[in-house]
């Protein structure tokens, strides 16, 4: 890999704005051929509290710097990622292995994050209260929370952490920022151009080191005062019990996704197999967004099927940087074992499998793109999360069947609809127990789009105005005996 600016493939972790080694090492593998791209430290417990003893300082100094000032710092980091997005894309791709194209995409789509929070933070303010209080003056004002623990996940490992830190620094704190071991490189480079924008030490660290203690070591702190989590509702659940054993202290998660993809009798076809291609196969399916239960109205099914099965037939598979590659690797073995689980369990239920089921000729983690028609409740593709790109189709009869089918999940993140008539659509997106509904299209998220999810999705919202909810408090205050005429002595 031939970078332009080489200084941002960093091998270290991050902390009080110096580069560490940790007593262990681990390697990362290029999903694609599961070549080492390089080693990386293991922090250990002390220099994970290091980290946090870092921000700890810092936030003294960084939550009173004026908000301009904490603005423009981002907006140079906004510009430096810009300026630096052929070698981030590149870096991000090599690790996490999603065509370059999907790369780039993110970078730009990162970058948005520390604009839209850079630019918004100057507009947030507290308000007025009109008095019930004689002589008296009340308001709010919005104070920083302190140290705020970030942990991200390998799929979208650039956008994950800025749409985090954007809002956790513009407000005034200080982040930790735990990335998935898979994807490190990318959070290092994050890191340097950080440094390059002039951050002052400890406002961004970058830690590594056994997940598990890494993530207790940070949540258990009491210094850690948020906590903003993406990543499977399973893990999820052990973040929420381990913040719930340190006492009480702000958390945001970003969990799982079990997307309907919601086909009416009066979509348009050739549009709804468009949709739902990009809907599914992005990111190489490897997205909590992506379309998980394909539902199509029953006059429309085997119609469906045989245009989406023709569709994904023709899509290219292969490694990032190959042209015009369209569906990459797995991240990881254990993604790849599943995906044949899946598939295989599927099979053996009666599901035709109309285009793919196996793995891909070029070996490795590569899986061919995969429609299984006729699935149904039991089957592991139909119930569980998919990160794969394998896509589940179903058919329904009715308005009120498919909404109960949709909503039959613990999970409430994104849906998607399509459909033409105005009365169906509004009945959707207000039946549909999903906190994100996109309705004739793919792209529906965006720097100013509060995303997140219900039910077992997650707890909160990132991005929008209500990104900084996790990351600020409200005080109120109370100003009396202000020098007026009192009628009557008054506490606050």
């Amino acid at each position: 890999m031939t970078l332009e600016h080489p200084i941002l493939f960093k091998s270290l972790c991050h902390v009080d704005g110096r580069w560490v080694h940790g007593g262990a090492t681990i390697a990362v593998q290029n999903p694609a051929d599961q070549s080492v791209i390089g080693h990386v430290p293991m922090l250990d417990a002390t220099q994970i509290e290091a980290a946090v003893d870092a921000a700890e300082r810092a936030f003294g100094a960084w939550r009173w710097v004026p908000q301009e000032q904490r603005s423009a710092l981002l907006l140079r980091w906004h510009a430096l990622i810009l300026r630096h997005q052929h070698d981030l894309a590149h870096i991000l791709a090599l690790e996490q292995g999603k065509p370059l194209a999907e790369a780039r995409s993110e970078i730009v789509y990162a970058a948005s994050f520390v604009e839209w929070f850079a630019n918004e933070a100057r507009r947030l303010t507290g308000r007025t209260i009109p008095t019930h209080i004689d002589g008296a003056q009340l308001g709010t004002v919005l104070e920083p929370v302190g140290v705020a623990a970030l942990i991200t996940p390998w799929n979208f490992p650039v956008a994950m952490i800025t749409r985090k830190a954007a809002a956790a620094i513009a407000v005034g704190c200080t982040t930790v920022v735990k990335p998935a071991q898979e994807t490190p490189f990318s959070a290092f480079a994050l890191a340097q151009l950080a440094k390059e924008a002039g951050f002052p030490a400890g406002v961004f660290n970058v830690v590594l080191g056994e997940p598990q203690m890494t993530m207790e070591t940070l949540v258990r702190d009491t210094r850690v005062r948020a906590v903003s989590f993406t990543g499977s509702t399973r893990v999820g659940g052990l973040v929420a019990r381990a913040v719930a054993a340190s006492g009480i202290k702000k958390l945001a998660l970003e969990l799982g996704g079990n997307a309907p993809f919601i086909v009416t009798e009066d979509a348009d076809l050739d549009a709804a197999v468009g949709i739902a291609l990009g809907a599914k196969f992005q990111t190489s399916g490897q997205d909590c967004c992506a379309a998980n239960r394909i539902l199509v109205a029953a006059p429309l099914y085997e119609r469906f099927v045989a245009q989406y099965s023709q569709a994904v037939g023709r899509l290219k598979v292969g490694s990032a940087f190959a042209a015009q590659v369209e569906v990459g690797p797995l991240i990881h073995q254990a993604a790849f074992d599943a995906t044949v689980a899946r598939v295989e369990d599927a099979r053996a239920k009666g599901a035709r499998i109309t285009v793919g089921g196996r793995p891909h000729a070029l070996g490795g983690w590569f899986f061919e793109p995969t429609v299984v028609a006729d699935a149904r409740p039991g089957m592991r593709i139909y119930d569980e999360e998919n990160f794969a790109p394998i896509a589940a189709i179903s058919s329904f009869a009715t308005i009120d069947e498919v909404v109960a089918l949709a909503n039959d999940t613990e999970y409430g993140l994104a849906a998607y609809v399509c459909a033409q008539r105005i009365d169906t659509i509004f009945q959707l997106v207000r039946r549909l127990d999903f906190a994100m509904v996109s309705v004739n299209g793919v792209k529906f998220t965006g720097a100013a789009i509060p995303f997140g999810g219900m039910k077992a999705s997650g707890l909160g919202r990132e991005g929008g105005a209500e990104g900084f909810a996790p990351f600020v408090e409200t005080k109120y205050f109370c100003l009396g005996n202000l020098g007026l005429p009192l009628t009557n002595v008054a506490t606050c």
